[in-house]
């Protein structure tokens, strides 16, 4: 299934909230945990709470220093659900249930604009010569 198309999301402004962490861990396998606790309890938070339109977490493989270990990626349908996502009961039990596994914190908060997207795919495929339906 994927992400739906940009021509069947909302034409407006879509909120993308980015959080990056570090995790705790004395080892390897102790951050692995960790950043498995965290991806499982975030995932959970799906379909619970108004306006949040996506979520998807990841877990950095790279194993690179300067890489943070897990990436929160989520979309609302406005500024007033990604606050009301910051004070929702379902998401402040997560936070207080991960307390102390995430020792570094990084977030981008922005508003991008769904309808200058959709019309700037829809320029550079019909330029192409190519349907944006089209399966590769």
């Amino acid at each position: 299934m994927g992400l739906p198309s940009i021509e069947n999301r909302t034409v407006g402004d879509c909120i993308k909230h980015i959080v990056m962490w570090n995790v705790a861990g004395a080892n390897e396998t102790e951050k692995d945990q960790a950043a498995a606790i965290i991806k499982l309890r975030f995932e959970g938070l799906r379909g619970l709470i108004p306006g949040l339109l996506h979520l998807e977490i990841g877990v950095d493989f790279s194993r690179v220093s300067y890489a943070c270990d897990v990436v929160l990626y989520s979309e609302f349908s406005s500024k007033e659900a990604l606050a009301a996502y910051a004070t929702h009961p379902a998401h402040l039990k997560v936070r207080d249930e991960l307390e102390g596994m995430r020792i570094a914190r990084h977030q981008v908060d922005y508003v991008q604009d769904v309808e200058a997207v959709a019309s700037s795919s829809r320029s550079a495929l019909s330029s192409t010569g190519r349907s944006h339906n089209a399966v590769e």
